[in-house]
């Protein structure tokens, strides 16, 4: 009987391995990389200009955080970073145009109004553009909360 619930526990197990394993791209055809994988990762700088971007120095509290699905940035007025849903991105090796998911209201504080810094001071709250000036600097166009360059916290290797 041990026997049996090992082996239903072990195809319980390898069931969503299986599923995700049948998602990949087959025969050797790469998945096609994010039009923003090049920003992934820490950059410092922005709305004062970079100074350490080296080391733990810059990792310890970077300005945003570029992931897939999310872009967070840091918070002048509050400890936790403000989050920004991506929903979708177009662009190239230069610039990319990201379409964000409106910002939720959900501070008590404030009267469920929207924090001031959960957007990046664009024209629209809800759209962020951003152009590289160089391999590990990047700006925000017109933004008013990030008038300097950003650049890529790298761990100096």
């Amino acid at each position: 009987m041990q026997r049996w619930a090992k082996w239903i526990l072990v195809a319980a197990l390898a069931a969503p391995l299986a599923a995700a394993d049948a998602q990949q791209p087959q025969g050797g055809v790469p998945a096609q990389a994010a039009p923003h994988a090049w920003l992934f990762g820490t950059w410092t700088g922005g709305i004062f200009p970079a100074t350490e971007t080296e080391g733990a120095a810059c990792a310890a509290q970077p300005t945003v955080v570029f992931t897939r699905d999310v872009i967070m940035r840091v918070s002048l007025l509050d400890v936790p970073y403000r989050q920004r849903l991506i929903e979708t991105v177009s662009g190239g090796p230069d610039a990319v145009e990201f379409r964000l998911a409106p910002a939720g209201a959900a501070i008590p504080p404030l009267g469920g109004r929207l924090p001031p810094d959960s957007a990046f001071g664009c024209a629209n709250p809800n759209a962020l553009r951003v152009e590289r000036r160089g391999p590990n600097e990047i700006v925000f166009p017109n933004c008013a909360e990030f008038p300097s360059p950003l650049k890529r916290c790298t761990t100096g290797n």
